[in-house]
């Protein structure tokens, strides 16, 4: 196990000093630019998972519009999912709100505000119970949910569905308690925050689709993809992880400041490796498994439907044919942060 584990470390170590032509981190928070967006533009929030590739979708799709001499359509920004809170206004004219941290909080400011201050929610979720029946959920990409843990310390390469699920209801306390043959140190499970839709996807997946309830021994609460967080610097620490998101921050130089993998190295579930390091990517079996899933921006039904200007442009952004789904430079931007184009079904929507 020590060997194993000294290999990903290597690997990890490796990875980190790849350097790719799409390398560095997008603008962030659009408080950054000279002056906010305006009430025109659309403004996103939500999903920590999303929030690098849609910090790059914005500043590519604006140079796109403006390279074409477009001057009049709505640009496109996103907000990130922590940061200071409130946020005094989105775009010009918007109304104060707390910061959405993680998908769901983006989607109730969806359902809670109108278009002068959300006009979309990054989602890492697909609809589940409680979302509005108008909240249109559009796919853009595929990622993958595997687990995280130290390089070197106790835990090993792979865990399957069933460990995953004993150890997050605290089942199995001990790593020997899974496996006689490993150290008898007590496991330490860590979940990112309640409205993040990594977690709730983890939780669902490790339950084979009926999503388990944390037990005692969970920490709740954890930026989640943040391996810099002190708490999981620790031999005996897990915790769920964006393999996409994991991808861009150690394979094309995307990790900055706390948003960074830090001691962290994702692993394995039910023998089925979750990263090609080879091509740098999700790795094709992972992919087909039920730990991947599709991440999404969620819209309001009547702006999504609608046949005025502001729907059309709002569709040449996110629909089947818009930019996200058919531009070269959007295409590359998904490689460079980890996500897999999706075969069929970009730019669809789905709704509860």
């Amino acid at each position: 196990m020590r060997k194993t584990a000294a290999k990903l470390l290597a690997a990890a170590a490796i990875a980190t000093s790849v350097v790719t032509v799409a390398s560095g981190t997008a603008v962030a928070d659009p408080s950054t630019l000279p002056t906010l967006p305006t009430a025109n533009d659309f403004v996103g929030v939500g999903s920590d998972t999303t929030q690098a590739i849609l910090n790059q979708f914005s500043v590519d799709y604006n140079a796109f519009l403006t390279a074409s001499g477009n001057t009049t359509s709505p640009r496109l920004y996103s907000w990130d999912a922590t940061g200071t809170t409130p946020i005094v206004a989105t775009k010009t004219g918007a109304t104060q709100i707390a910061r959405p941290n993680g998908s769901g909080a983006g989607i109730k400011a969806l359902e809670n505000n109108t278009n002068t201050t959300v006009d979309f929610a990054r989602s890492s979720r697909g609809p589940q119970t409680g979302d509005q029946a108008t909240d249109y959920f559009i796919a853009f990409a595929k990622d993958a949910v595997s687990w995280a843990a130290k390089a070197g310390g106790n835990a090993p390469a792979n865990l399957t569905t069933a460990d995953l699920k004993d150890i997050y209801t605290c089942a199995k306390t001990t790593w020997s308690a899974i496996n006689p043959s490993w150290p008898a140190t007590t496991i330490k499970p860590f979940l990112p925050q309640a409205d993040s839709g990594t977690r709730s996807y983890f939780l669902k997946t490790i339950g084979s689709g009926v999503a388990v309830t944390p037990g005692a021994c969970v920490v709740s609460g954890t930026q989640e993809n943040q391996g810099t967080d002190p708490v999981l610097n620790d031999n005996d620490a897990i915790v769920p992880y964006s393999v996409a998101h994991y991808i861009g921050q150690v394979y094309y130089g995307h990790a900055a400041g706390s948003d960074a993998q830090g001691p962290l190295t994702v692993r394995n579930v039910n023998g089925v490796t979750a990263i090609d390091t080879t091509a740098k990517t999700i790795d094709a079996n992972f992919a087909q498994t039920d730990y991947a899933r599709v991440v999404y921006n969620v819209v309001r039904q009547s702006e999504w439907t609608s046949t005025a200007a502001r729907g059309v442009a709002l569709r040449s952004i996110f629909g089947a044919n818009g930019w996200i789904c058919k531009n070269a430079t959007a295409a590359a931007d998904l490689k460079s942060y980890g996500f897999l184009a999706l075969a069929n079904g970009c730019g669809v929507s789905t709704h509860i």
